[in-house]
């Protein structure tokens, strides 16, 4: 409790007694019974009471977040010209009076919701783009008067400067700035800049008024059904593309990698086959050196084919040698555990 309210409260208390006293010197009065310096009390009583809530009236407490305006009688222009400050201050009673504004932060909020504005029901802003399109608009305006300019407040707009002055002005401003852009614009390619502007022209107009642009705040932007049905079916058609190509990237690198594989298969059959080539002509080169080495042999041993031949028969085929002048091979006559029967001529 402030000392102003202390002060207009022991007023009223002497009031009370006052009036109470009064009223119990009348009774016995009219009983008959006067009270002793009953007057004076009564007298006493009322100049304390007068003199406390004259003093009540002339002083004001003026708290932090709060200026006061002084409504004069006997000043110039109905007003003083500088706003009381925080704290006590002094009054001249029953001829001046003051007004309170405060100077902390505040909100109008204009939105869509129907119970998140400062109207109730659909307070957003309908306006239109440069081609013509219409959106609707929710926006908040943080704001504060400014101190030093408290008594222009009153004398301009008193306590109106929220719903003739916040309001108007940023409807109007938000309306002006959707115009200068398109509708894809302002929901997606320059909806920052959109929002800049607004806060730029806001600011301008609230501080030629006496109010102080804390923030704008672009909440939402919302289409009309049409557009809004237009804007889903491209961003489907946007998804479809987006699909499709990377189907056909999948496609393509399926193709280079099945490509690459054919290709790999490919080199490894022409490296086997000039492997096998390679062999059979080493093979061969081989084989032409070996019967050269043998045809240079038998030509200088010609008996070695014979050799040859005689160590390359079975083992079980049984033969006997003739001189080298007889052309001729002639079986054993009989040949049994390493002894053999010569032939006796007949007598």
């Amino acid at each position: 409790m402030d000392i102003a309210s202390l002060v207009s409260g022991i007023a009223g208390l002497f009031w009370v007694g006052f009036i109470a006293l009064f009223a119990f010197v009348v009774y016995r009065s009219m009983r008959g019974q006067k009270i002793r310096n009953g007057i004076s009390y009564i007298i006493t009583l009322g100049i304390v009471a007068v003199v406390l809530t004259s003093v009540s009236a002339g002083i004001v407490f003026i708290n932090p977040e709060e200026r006061g305006v002084v409504i004069s009688a006997i000043q110039a222009g109905g007003v003083r010209t500088e706003p009381l400050q925080p704290g006590l201050s002094w009054v001249v009673p029953f001829v001046e009076r003051v007004e309170r504004y405060g100077i902390s932060k505040q909100t109008y909020t204009m939105s869509i919701a129907v119970s998140e504005g400062a109207i109730s029901g659909d307070d957003s802003i309908a306006a239109r783009t440069s081609d013509g399109q219409q959106v609707y608009v929710d926006a908040s305006v943080i704001y504060a008067i400014d101190p030093a300019e408290v008594v222009n407040v009153h004398i301009t707009w008193q306590n109106r400067y929220s719903t003739d002055l916040i309001r108007a002005i940023s409807r109007g401003v938000i309306r002006d700035a959707v115009s200068q852009y398109s509708i894809e614009e302002v929901y997606s390619l320059k909806r920052e800049e959109l929002s800049k502007r607004m806060a730029d022209t806001m600011r301008a107009k609230l501080e030629a008024n006496g109010l102080v642009l804390d923030d704008f705040v672009l909440r939402n932007i919302t289409f009309s059904p049409e557009y809004a049905a237009s804007v889903e079916q491209k961003q489907i058609a946007e998804q479809q593309a987006q699909q499709a190509k990377f189907v056909v990237e999948q496609r393509k690198q399926e193709a280079d990698q099945a490509r690459e594989e054919a290709k790999g298969k490919a080199d490894a059959v022409v490296t086997a086959a000039e492997g096998q080539a390679l062999a059979r002509v080493i093979e061969a080169e081989a084989e032409a050196e070996a019967l050269e080495l043998i045809a240079e042999v038998l030509s200088q041993n010609p008996n070695l084919l014979t050799y040859q031949y005689i160590t390359k028969l079975s083992p079980n085929i049984e033969v006997m040698l003739l001189p080298n002048d007889n052309s001729f091979l002639f079986p054993l006559p009989e040949i049994n555990s390493g002894s053999y029967n010569v032939p006796v001529p007949a007598e």
